[in-house]
């Protein structure tokens, strides 16, 4: 096997292969043997059919999987004869049989950035101070007496905050109708925010049986991609009016809470203690993203194109799955796909960097992964999900 590399820019290596033609022969040799074996053809028996009418009938076939396979095989032995350090699937960008019997194959490669680590020990950073406090743990109780509530038909008065409305409603964006926005027997919690305040605001004051029409100016931050940065106008009608009847705050809530508790007491201490948990693994994530948004900023080095092009990739595979489990696509979300590239850009590209930092340190702090490791990661999904870990 012969390999030349040629440098195509500082991280873009363009390896040239070229196979001999006894290794070529021998792989096209297995081929058709395999293929004499399968094949039935007119005037033949089977395994009898002759090697040349085999390369008349199939041979742009096999020469097209045979070429598959020889590079397949080949490409990280050339690698490692380059001693190149490939970080993404390699683009393929020519290949063919040669006159001579060889075979011939150009890929091209991006390579891992050589940089010196900068600063990253003793990175201070701020850490708010953990702190569940009796309001929080009272707004927690008051969400709980919120959710366990019964509901009861209201057809005296309109709608107040904290009532349930089922609605039906139609959505319009310049006048066209959205089909992906809109509903019948719909229920909305106003004043929850659920839905977002600036359509909840619009149902309050409004009865079972009556009708309206309205203008939302959503923010271009909303959480609705469809709805993000629009002028929307709804059609309403309230169907029905649900109030809720708040339960006494008391031993017997806390019962029906868990039945593990006995006091309204013992409900407050869970609470808290469930809160602080929630704050320490959400504090634990952001002090890791105030940590690596200071040693990136001491790390100023080139990326792998490829590698940011497949990170902005899986960045929207993830966006359209999400879509896809709301019944929607790119398309249909107004979405457009370039835009999206060049809005995920500059995080990929810190994404990217960071992981080479991050590798380049445990290759320095000698890191390794333990089984304990492993196990300690297996058991927090379990916990999350309460469920053991088999």
């Amino acid at each position: 096997m012969q390999v030349r590399v040629e440098e195509v820019s500082s991280l873009t290596r363009r390896m040239e292969v070229v196979l001999p033609p006894e290794t070529v022969a021998g792989e096209l040799d297995a081929a058709y043997d395999k293929l004499k074996g399968e094949v039935n053809l007119r005037g033949f028996r089977k395994g009898k059919v002759p090697r040349k009418v085999l390369e008349k009938n199939y041979g742009p076939k096999v020469e097209h999987e045979t070429a598959d396979r020889l590079v397949q095989e080949s490409y990280f032995d050339a690698l490692e004869k380059a001693g190149l350090d490939a970080v993404v699937h390699p683009e393929i960008r020519d290949h063919r049989f040669e006159n001579d019997g060889s075979f011939f194959y150009q890929a091209e490669i991006d390579v891992r950035p050589d940089f010196t680590l900068g600063e990253y020990k003793g990175v201070e950073v701020e850490q708010p101070e953990l702190v569940v406090s009796d309001e929080d743990v009272d707004a927690e109780l008051e969400k709980l007496r919120q959710e366990m509530a019964p509901l009861r038909n209201v057809t005296d008065r309109a709608i107040a905050a904290g009532d349930l409305a089922v609605i039906d409603f139609t959505a319009y964006d310049q006048g066209e109708e959205m089909k992906h926005v809109g509903g019948r027997d719909f229920s909305v919690d106003v004043g929850s925010g659920h839905i977002g305040p600036e359509f909840e605001d619009n149902l309050l004051g409004l009865k079972a049986g009556e009708e309206s029409t309205f203008k939302v100016d959503f923010p271009a931050n909303f959480g609705n991609m469809l709805l993000a940065g629009k002028s929307i106008e709804f059609a309403v009608q309230v169907k029905e009016v649900k109030e809720r009847v708040l339960p006494e705050l008391d031993d017997e809530f806390a019962k029906d809470v868990d039945a593990d508790l006995a006091t309204l007491d013992e409900l407050r201490l869970h609470i808290r203690e469930k809160r602080r948990q929630e704050m320490e693994e959400a504090r634990r994530g952001d002090l890791v993203d105030r940590v690596m948004k200071v040693i990136l900023e001491n790390h100023d080095f080139e990326v792998p194109p490829r590698l940011v092009a497949h990170e902005i990739d899986s960045m929207i595979k993830e966006l359209e799955t999400n879509l896809e489990n709301q019944g929607l696509s790119l398309e249909a979300a107004g979405i457009n796909r370039e835009s999206l590239v060049e809005q995920y850009k500059e995080g990929a590209e810190k994404r990217v960097r960071g992981d080479f930092i991050l590798k380049k340190i445990a290759e320095q702090e000698e890191i390794k992964v333990a089984d304990e490791d492993i196990s300690k990661g297996f058991q927090r999904i379990a916990d999350r999900y309460n469920m053991p870990v088999e």
